[in-house]
């Protein structure tokens, strides 16, 4: 089968190919981005290959379709780039990626609060410089803490599990409660009580109109003072601009951050010979109290190797008529 891949990195056209190997679809790689400017790309091709920034509105589904695509493999687990209803009225099918390794992510969310937390990201740069003075540097203790676990899914339980093993108290809020994180120690309480009770608070639920902005001005108002926001979920579910002031205000001690709201302009690429005009952005990096990471939770071998495997077995599938085990609908 003739695939495009959009948004294609050296490692992606490296693990693409391996999982390619025994069953040889035409894979052809684009460095772009899907949008309305680049979808003449996929012209011909029965299927497209794309990533968590591309394009993939009512515009462009209706020129894939027109084009003769008929599937679209989202190499990532979410889909809040996919206009689905289009896709159903254009006879495109949408098959993501359901599951990879849960401990990438949740691993990376602990290593942001460690930074954070320890100061380890000013450590780095001033022993760099040479100078070894601790001034500056006094950290806090996990053990004791008590964690704010927003979605307690595969990863959410993964990451909980791990605090656990610090000797935190485990809080969580998801709409769909798991025995599992209460077996662990977890208890489920009301958003409001987990926002004032945190001293950690991390994401790890999907992003929905129900959940944009999940952390807002008012959430962060009711924050305990000095709480740790983590976000290695999607960059929709914090209003960043409240963030920023609540940061200026003392109110929110720390945020360790893998995604961004407006990512799609910045993130995979490499600017730093560029005048970068995210002024949100740039005011978040400067902060001494933030880490920022460019979407890297989930770039792990063992992550990235599932993924593009599975990816690979979706298409496969389609192309043999066979069912879509990991396929996405319209309305859930």
């Amino acid at each position: 089968m003739k695939v495009a891949v959009f948004s294609a990195k050296r490692y992606d056209r490296e693990l693409l190919a391996e999982a390619n190997t025994e069953v040889g679809h035409e894979l052809h790689f684009f460095d772009d981005l899907l949008e309305p400017s680049t979808v003449v790309l996929a012209a011909g091709c029965g299927a497209v290959c794309v990533f968590v920034n591309d394009v993939l509105d009512e515009e462009v589904l209706a020129a894939l379709a027109d084009g003769g695509t008929r599937l679209v493999a989202l190499r990532c687990t979410g889909f809040n780039n996919v206009d689905l209803k289009a896709a159903a009225a254009h006879g495109v099918r949408v098959v993501r990626v359901t599951e990879y390794s849960p401990y990438s992510v949740a691993e990376h969310a602990v290593a942001l609060i460690l930074a954070l937390r320890r100061k380890i990201h000013r450590a780095y740069n001033r022993t760099r410089d040479g100078n070894f003075e601790l001034d500056g540097l006094l950290g806090s203790d996990l053990h004791g803490c008590t964690v704010g676990v927003i979605g307690t899914g595969k990863i959410g339980r993964v990451f909980a599990r791990i605090m656990s093993g610090f000797g935190c108290e485990l809080i969580g809020y998801d709409k769909f409660e798991s025995p599992d994180f209460e077996r662990m120690g977890g208890r489920y309480v009301p958003l409001r009580e987990l926002a004032a009770r945190s001293d950690i608070v991390s994401l790890h639920c999907p992003l929905t109109p129900e959940t944009h902005y999940l952390v807002d001005a008012e959430a962060l108002a009711l924050a305990k003072p000095g709480a740790i926001l983590i976000n290695t979920s999607r960059g929709g579910l914090v209003d960043t601009e409240a963030v920023i002031a609540s940061l200026k205000f003392g109110q929110l001690g720390a945020l360790g951050i893998d995604v961004y709201e407006q990512e799609s302009d910045l993130f995979f690429q490499d600017l730093s010979s560029s005048i970068i005009p995210d002024d949100v952005i740039q005011r978040l990096v400067s902060f001494p109290n933030v880490i920022v990471t460019g979407h890297q939770a989930f770039f792990t071998r063992e992550a990235v190797g599932t993924i593009c495997a599975t990816t690979i077995a979706s298409i496969s599938d389609y192309a043999s008529g066979l069912p879509l085990a990991h396929e996405v609908h319209a309305g859930g």
